[in-house]
């Protein structure tokens, strides 16, 4: 991840995610709440596979996901609990854009270094502005994360967890490469 490299100003910062390789479900989740979102073209996978596991994911990526594509969308990727390309990320609005892996590092960091130059004043207010007309309220935060350590201590859900961990989550095994796959069955 990057940030408008300067330390030395004290205040809101904006977030730039820079996504190469898999993130799924926390790291999802994490990219969500960045201001921005870049993937690489050729090695980003994005998804929520918590729901077939039988958990509900614990950092709300329901109302982040609406906000940025849709209910709808939202619904496919949370519900269908699969893995979006880093094409299909930026055409559903998952990522703001996805760029060739080659090329990826060094636009995150120009953008970067571009918002470090501009009037600090000017990127608070005009942030403000935005978070404003496009965040949900803190309020709606507590509830998902209640509801995830409520569904994670089923039964059922840790049945599904265990037996996805001996098959290989968590480690480079075909089920950590293809985890929508995997949950599928």
């Amino acid at each position: 991840m990057a940030r408008c490299p300067r330390p030395d100003l004290p205040g809101p910062a904006v977030s730039i995610a820079e996504i190469r390789g898999r993130a799924r479900g926390a790291g999802s989740e994490f990219a969500l709440a960045c201001d921005m979102r870049f993937s690489s073209l050729e090695r980003a996978i994005l998804g929520q596979f918590e729901v077939r596991g039988g958990a509900v994911p614990g950092g709300n990526p329901m109302v982040r996901l609406a906000g940025l594509m849709g209910r709808g969308r939202a619904m496919e990727v949370v519900l269908g609990a699969d893995d979006f390309s880093d094409a299909v990320a930026e055409r559903y609005g998952y990522v703001n854009r996805a760029l060739p892996d080659a090329e990826l590092s060094a636009f995150v960091d120009g953008l970067a270094q571009c918002l470090a130059g501009f009037e600090k004043p000017a990127i608070i207010h005009a942030k403000s502005l935005l978070d404003l007309a496009t965040l949900p309220p803190d309020a709606v935060f507590p509830p998902a994360l209640a509801a995830f350590f409520q569904s994670v201590a089923r039964p059922g859900a840790q049945a599904r967890m265990a037996r996805l961990l001996a098959q290989g989550l968590l480690r480079r095994t075909v089920v950590e490469l293809s985890l929508g796959k995997a949950v599928a069955e």
